[in-house]
């Protein structure tokens, strides 16, 4: 059945989301009108999405060199560093908002699958996931079913597929009430001799599609991604593609026997964009062309149009571009795996992209015009500093009445969904298959071994979008410093990062100012913090009629751990250990956990930060643990160094301990227990090892306080302020989101 496609205008090239400047540029590079598939081609491939337009110019800002990067940014599907021993480690995290919002389960399983397949694309092994998610007050029906949906989707398909799920975020506030953020990461090794590539070079190499059929869902997801989401936004969920976990692991061991009999030239993930995207950008990579035929594209559904099958987000797919002579050896490797695979088409010598139907061209599109780095748009938006900063750094914080009873504060705070456990999330992912994991989540980071090496792996994912709301650029240095911080608690050295930047709709002035200054805050502390960044994503229009979310600039941390014994935790270990602070309190509350608890506020200024002192305190608390002086080592973060003490007693999992804390405070007793100051990090060890602390502390020009001991009996007391059973604590911790989802 011939479909008539509708008449190319103007008006259609805006109903795609192209502007009228878009589209006389579309009409200046081809010479003529598109097709109707061309536009849809265009649409998607210069959508924010794919294209980062709005983005681009400040992202190449960023540090994207350093001694152990094998890649720049943005060259391959994911980033890659060097670990030593003929390894690399791939690794990337990516949004799946939008998607999540409509359709939670499908839309989180399906980043899930799509942060995978990149890892894997480069043939890579996937050791671990993680994710970070943002939801409005859980108190809410409709953000208890995403939050439901989204975990169960993240833990379904990464149990199937048989990746451990180890670490990451979990937080809630209003500002993510209608648009949660689900972002999901993913970690991989790879021998450096098998690295692959996703590029297309070799006039004549046949293109190959092989994985999961073709069929409607997911099309145009990635101009969905880069829209707001408003009350229409339910009648999208067509454009919400479905996943297959055991798809997806056949695949995955496919592509690794493919790459390792060396058998293909280059190989891409189908994820946003589908068939368009891949060919686009590996023709472009390779500075060659592609001629597709769409009648030997394996189809699910009958009479699917060029349009629809070039736009279709399909999950589990890959384009490869396989070695002259070699497509009988990689349909074998298909067949063993039971999957679709067919000769789609060839690669050219000619720059374009040439698409035919029933021997007709319906697209005829220069590759490099298409695509980000070559001849997408790039803007720079209008920005402007925001009308509220000012007043909330400006409102005065030593108003507030001091309270009484600071036991019933930490009590409040323990129960806070955001600081409380996060249990029920972690217990529905398997963290344990492949057996690699060393450290379990509820530590500082996750830490997975690397088999056939003393070596392993820290990583943590972080972002307070409280802070980077009050003040992007220094929040943004926060967000990178923590994540650091967490892989050293961990015994790791930090290496390397990737990032997931969330923001709202950058064609309004305060957003784009928003960005601009988490980019420069995030460029200082990486320079600084000596982690460069290897690539990640962007996602803007995270909007709803209520209005933005908080600007959530994710960071993804790697951590390399040198030798097994340094791996540490961060929960107390022996009665009569010394605890440390490293660094000093403040009593700056400015957009914490406290303000917001107990007084409902969200004002002040971020918690300062000075990037050189991190980096020196860093330095010395990994000393400390190569030394193998330390027993446990825990960042002092979200409610202060009341909530850390007490989550240093009970965190660990075979003794509940205590801890008699004694210290001289200067300024509100409030504001010194509870308030987040920056660069403090919690230390137990040995009474006889303190010389060799105050050593390295010196050293280091780094402040450190002796501040109490661990005691066996589980009380935590601080000063004359708190004195608290630590069984109490532990049962409000554990409970708090549990008991939500009680029926």
């Amino acid at each position: 059945m011939m479909v008539k496609e509708p008449e190319v205008n103007l008006e259609l090239a805006r109903a795609h989301g192209l502007t009228e400047e878009e589209y006389q540029r579309i009409l200046q590079i081809l010479g003529r009108k598109p097709t109707f598939t061309e536009l849809g081609i265009y649409s998607v491939m210069w959508s924010e999405h794919c294209s980062y337009k709005n983005s681009i110019a400040l992202l190449k800002t960023l540090p994207r060199e350093g001694k152990y990067l094998l890649v720049k940014a943005g060259e391959e599907n994911a980033g890659l560093v060097d670990i030593g021993d003929g390894l690399a480690v791939a690794f990337k995290i990516e949004s799946h908002n939008h998607p999540s919002a409509v359709e939670p389960y499908q839309g989180a399983a399906t980043g899930v699958g799509g942060i995978l397949r990149d890892i894997f694309a480069m043939g890579a092994r996937p050791i671990a996931a993680l994710d970070s998610l943002r939801f409005g007050d859980l108190k809410d029906v409709r953000v208890r079913y995403l939050f439901d949906g989204v975990v169960r989707g993240i833990a379904d398909y990464g149990n199937c597929f048989g990746v451990p799920t180890v670490a990451g975020e979990v937080y809630f506030d209003e500002s993510y009430k209608g648009n949660p953020l689900v972002n999901c990461m993913a970690v991989g090794i790879v021998k450096v001799d098998r690295i692959a590539r996703a590029v297309a070079k070799g006039e004549g190499n046949p293109v190959m599609i092989i994985g999961s059929l073709t069929g409607r869902d997911g099309i145009h997801g990635a101009t969905f991604a880069s829209e707001e989401i408003d009350e229409k936004s339910e009648e999208k969920r067509p454009q919400v593609q479905v996943g297959d976990p055991f798809t997806e692991k056949l695949l995955l061991e496919a592509t690794l026997e493919m790459i390792q009999k060396d058998l293909i030239v280059g190989i891409q993930d189908m994820g946003a964009a589908g068939i368009t995207c891949s060919t686009s950008e590996m023709a472009a990579r390779g500075n060659s062309g592609m001629i597709i035929d769409l009648n030997e594209v394996p189809l699910r559904e009958k009479e699917m149009t060029p349009y629809e099958i070039m736009l279709s987000e399909s999950q589990e797919r890959m384009l490869v571009v396989v070695k002259k002579g070699k497509e009988d050896a990689v349909k074998a490797v298909c067949e063993k795996w039971d999957l679709n695979c067919a000769v789609i088409g060839q690669v050219t010598s000619g720059p374009n992209l040439v698409v035919k139907r029933d021997g007709k061209e319906v697209a005829n599109i220069p590759a490099e015009s298409l695509v980000l780095g070559g001849g997408a748009p790039v803007y720079y938006r209008e920005w402007q500093k925001p009308g509220y900063i000012e007043e909330l750094h400006n409102f005065p914080l030593n108003s507030l009445p001091e309270p009484q009873n600071l036991n019933e504060i930490l009590e409040k705070l323990m129960a806070s969904p955001n600081i409380a456990s996060k249990e029920w999330v972690t217990r529905q992912y398997d963290h344990m298959v492949r057996t690699n994991t060393v450290v379990l989540p509820g530590s500082d980071a996750a830490v997975i071994r690397i088999k056939g090496t003393n070596k392993a792996l820290a990583m943590k994912t972080d972002c307070n979008g409280r802070y980077t709301f009050l003040n992007p650029r220094v929040g943004t240095m926060i967000a990178v410093a923590e994540a650091a911080r967490n892989v050293v608690c961990s015994g790791a050295k930090p290496i390397a990062i990737t990032n997931c930047l969330n923001f709202g709709n950058p064609y309004r002035p305060e957003i784009y100012w928003q960005f601009k200054e988490a980019i420069a805050g995030m460029k200082e502390a990486c320079e600084i913090l000596e982690t460069p960044v290897t690539g990640g994503n962007v996602s803007f229009y995270n909007e709803n009629p209520d209005g933005a979310i908080y600007p959530t600039p994710v960071i993804g941390m790697l951590g390399l751990i040198s030798d097994l014994k340094h791996v540490t935790t961060s929960w107390f270990k022996q009665p009569e250990d010394v605890i440390v602070l490293l660094g000093e309190n403040k009593g700056e509350i400015g957009g914490s956990e406290y303000l917001k608890v107990h007084y409902g506020k969200v004002v002040g200024n971020c918690p300062s930060l000075d990037l050189n002192l991190e980096k020196r305190v860093q330095d010395c608390c990994l000393e400390a643990i190569k030394a193998g002086i330390v027993h446990s080592a825990h960042d002092v973060s979200e409610g202060g160094l009341a909530c850390a003490l007490a989550e240093c007693c009970f965190l660990n999992p075979d003794i509940t301990l205590g801890a008699h804390i004694n210290f001289e405070i200067n300024g509100r007793n409030d504001f010194i227990l509870f308030g987040e100051d920056q660069t403090r990090i919690i230390l137990s060890l040995k009474e006889a090892n303190l010389i060799l602390l105050e050593d390295l502390c010196r050293s280091f020009k780094v402040k450190y306080k002796i501040i109490g001991h661990v005691s066996k009996v589980p009380e935590l007391i601080i000063n004359n302020l708190i004195s608290t059973d630590v069984n109490f604590l532990e049962e409000i911790y554990r409970n708090a989101i549990k008991e939500l989802f009680i029926v």
